[in-house]
Order: C-alpha cells, then sequence, then structure tokens
C-alpha cells in the first residue's frame, strides 16, 4: 500500500522530506496567504476548522503546497483525508464524500479532504466532488502546479478560495539551505557551504525548495566522497549545474511565456524575444508551436510594413519542421530577430476587423448591379454587369466607379502607416483614391 505523503522513514528518506516543516513556525516563504485572518491561516489555527472554506492552493513545485496541507491535518480536531489525483478515481471520492456526511449528521465532525495534484482530476472526478463541498460536508484543500482557470472546472472554482502561492526568494531559499545543513534531521553539520557555493545553489533551485534541498544533498555527497568538509562551486556543479526551467506546457505557464514572447518581438525588444525563445527551447516547447505564432505575427505586426517577412516566417515554419530541433533552435533565432527588427505595422489586422465589424453589425447591402456576375444568358436585361468599367481598358488601370454596395459608401477600412514599406503603400493609395474620387 503507498505510503501517505505525510509520513517518511527517518534517515533514509530524501533530505527535502526529512526538512519538511512540522509546525508553521518552521515555515519558510509565502507570507502574503498565511497572515491572520487569511483563509489559509484560518484552517491552519485549531479554531478556524470549521470555517467551512474549502481552498484551492495554487503554486508552482517547491513552494509549500503539501506542506501547508500537512500543517492543516495536524492542527485542530477535524477529520483529515487524503486523495492523491494519480490514483485516486471517482468511487475513491463518493466514499470520501458519503463518510463526511454521516461523520457530520451523526457526530457533528468536520472533514478536511486533501487532494493533492487535482489538476490530473477529469471533469467527472472534479464534478463528484460538488455535493460535499457545496453542502459542506468537507472543506476541501486542493494543491495544483497548474492554473485553477484552465484545470478546475468552473463550478468548483466558484466554491472555492483560490490561495496562490509565489517562487520561493533568494532569501527564503538560503535560509532554508542554511537550516538543513545544521540541522539533525538534515545533514548535521557534516559539511559547510562557501559562499559562492551557496549562491550557485540558490540560483539553481529556482525558487524551488525541494529542488534546493536536493541539489544541497548532491552536493553533499559529492563533497564527503572527495574527502573534503567545505562544498565549493566545483562541487555543487558537479552535483546539478542545469537550472530547471519552470513550464506548463498546457497551463498558464505555456500562455504567459509565449505572450511575453510575441509581445517582445511586437515591441522589437531582440533580447527579451531571444530569452523567452530560449525559455521554451529549453522547456521542451514544441518549436512548431513557435513558428506557427512567428506566422501570425508576420502578418498581424509587421504585415505591409514589409511584406517579406511572412515569406521569411513560411521558410522558417518549413524548415523547423524539416529538421526539428536541436537545429531548429537556430532557424527561430534568425526568424525572431528578423521580425523583431522589422518595422512594424498592424493596418492589415485593423483593416480586416473593421470590415468584419461591420458586416457583424448588419453593414451588408446589395452587390451593386455593374459588379454583379454577367456570364450566363440575359443577366444584362436585369442589369447585372451594365455599365461597368473595365480597368484594364484604362491607361491608368483604375476605373472611377462604385465598389462597396450603397450602405457602405464612403467606408475606409485601410489607414496605412507611415513605416517601413508601407510609407510607400500609403503614397500609391493616395493616388487610387483620387483616380477613385474618393479625395
Amino acid at each position: 500500500m503507498k505510503a501517505s505523503l505525510f509520513e517518511f522513514e527517518g534517515g533514509s528518506s530524501p533530505l527535502a522530506a526529512r526538512m519538511r516543516p512540522r509546525t508553521l513556525n518552521e515555515f519558510v516563504g509565502q507570507g502574503h496567504v498565511l497572515s491572520g485572518g487569511a483563509p489559509l491561516r484560518r484552517l491552519l489555527d485549531a479554531s478556524g476548522q470549521d470555517s467551512g472554506n474549502s481552498i484551492i492552493i495554487w503554486g508552482p513545485p517547491g513552494t509549500g503546497k503539501t506542506t501547508l496541507a500537512k500543517l492543516i491535518a495536524v492542527a485542530g480536531t477535524a477529520k483529515f483525508v487524503e486523495l492523491s489525483a494519480i490514483s485516486a478515481g471517482v468511487k475513491d471520492v463518493r466514499d470520501v464524500i458519503t463518510s463526511a456526511r454521516d461523520n457530520k449528521s451523526m457526530f457533528g465532525t468536520t472533514t478536511v479532504l486533501f487532494i493533492d495534484e487535482v489538476h490530473r482530476f477529469n471533469k467527472s472526478q472534479q464534478d463528484a466532488l460538488l455535493p460535499g463541498v457545496e453542502n459542506g460536508w468537507v472543506t476541501l484543500v486542493a494543491a495544483t502546479t497548474e492554473n485553477p482557470a484552465f484545470s478546475v472546472v468552473a463550478p468548483l472554482l466558484s466554491r472555492s478560495l483560490m490561495v496562490t502561492l509565489e517562487p520561493l526568494t533568494p532569501n527564503d531559499i538560503e535560509q532554508i539551505i542554511s537550516q538543513a545543513l545544521v540541522d539533525e534531521r538534515g545533514l548535521n553539520n557534516t559539511i559547510s557551504l562557501g559562499t559562492d557555493a551557496m549562491q550557485t545553489l540558490i540560483a539553481l533551485a529556482g525558487g524551488d525548495a525541494r529542488r534546493a534541498l536536493t541539489l544541497l544533498e548532491a552536493t553533499a555527497a559529492v563533497t564527503l566522497e572527495q574527502g573534503v568538509t567545505q562544498a565549493a562551486n566545483e562541487q555543487v556543479k558537479l552535483a546539478g549545474d542545469h537550472a530547471i526551467v519552470r513550464y506548463d506546457k498546457a497551463g498558464d505557464q505555456h500562455y504567459d511565456v509565449i505572450s511575453a514572447f510575441i509581445k517582445s518581438v511586437r515591441g522589437s525588444d531582440v533580447d527579451g524575444a531571444l530569452h523567452y525563445l530560449a525559455r521554451m527551447l529549453e522547456a521542451g516547447e514544441d518549436p512548431r508551436f513557435i513558428s506557427r505564432r512567428l506566422l501570425i505575427l508576420a502578418s498581424e505586426d509587421i504585415g505591409l510594413a514589409d511584406n517579406a517577412m511572412l515569406s521569411l516566417a513560411v521558410a522558417g515554419a518549413q524548415t523547423v519542421a524539416f529538421i526539428g530541433m536541436p537545429e531548429a533552435r537556430i532557424t527561430l533565432s534568425q526568424v525572431t530577430i528578423a521580425l523583431c527588427l522589422a518595422p512594424k505595422s498592424n493596418s492589415a489586422y485593423q483593416a480586416i476587423d473593421q470590415a468584419i465589424a461591420d458586416i457583424r453589425a448588419g453593414g451588408i447591402g446589395e452587390v451593386p448591379a455593374h459588379l454583379r456576375d454577367s456570364h450566363y444568358m440575359k443577366s444584362g436585361d436585369i442589369g447585372h454587369g451594365v455599365d461597368y468599367v473595365y480597368p484594364h481598358n484604362l491607361e491608368s488601370g483604375v476605373a472611377e466607379q462604385q465598389y462597396l454596395p450603397d450602405a457602405l459608401v464612403g467606408r475606409m477600412y485601410y489607414e496605412p502607416t507611415s513605416r517601413g514599406a508601407e510609407a510607400h503603400s500609403g503614397t500609391i493609395l493616395g493616388r487610387i483614391k483620387k483616380l477613385l474620387g474618393r479625395n
């Protein structure tokens, strides 16, 4: 039978498990959600076990979600039940809800139900929680590393308070490492860390306490194997020299980072764009997804200011699909830099959206008779094609005649910018409008 998340086996457990805080006083960080009167604090106080507020704890790995759940479990007198979304099914959830209902009605006992990785529950499993939460039979404490807006069903989200945990600060990580170095549950003064080694560990941890302690444990092993007692950068780098990029391909990090990438390219910030590009590639993002977003950007944000950028983006997408990673990173870098440096115009984007808005608002009207199809017999008898002026018969190549429906005469959708090649397009458009009698 799988052991509880809260049961460890002494020194044989990983350092991160041994150093898990036993009391709120040992907990480091997240002061913004643990202040007096906050929902999470009320659950942690013995007197707050009957508060009835279900809580969804959302935060990156290693920021204290499971630890806070453990502290809730040992606080007060409420019955505590733990389920893992990895292994529990709908039946398990319903059994807990039924038992909690019976305990509430017969003994007045509150049940706190902790569900780890609730984002792994499908819709049916999450829906099974609703009766218990809505009727107050259980106080749900759910932990997730993914944005609940994407991973939790709306009815459950609306019945719960969301608590957002932040990545731990460098000072938080330093405090956790320092405690683990001296605590008898931890390394018990078997090694020490040089200043540079401490800073390297903090940087590699990336705000994740679990990763910090895992790296510290590996560093200690390397240090002792080499017959020394003070770890330097050499030992830390041997233990782990690659920072973990926090990124969830289906949740908010996926959307936040690609959003920052596109906005950096749109803003012509090459360095910012390359940072977010590297971040996505290191996290394992599909390079074809990045290519598709660059294709959209080439039309949406550069457009007629430099038509060549769309062709470049298309060529880049084809190259990425053909060669794959890791070489595709070079192509993506090339396209990203070129699009960053290109002049920007969203006139094509604005023009089609304004035209669509008119259509949706009922601004349609009839196609002018002289523009209608005249290729079938007797179409001219009903005015189709009559008086149409063929532009190629004119020296200017532009025929002064009405093209828009009567209801939209005078409407102008395309407004060129003065940036890049579009400045020349604006000059040409001015000449055409004059020939069309629209100036």
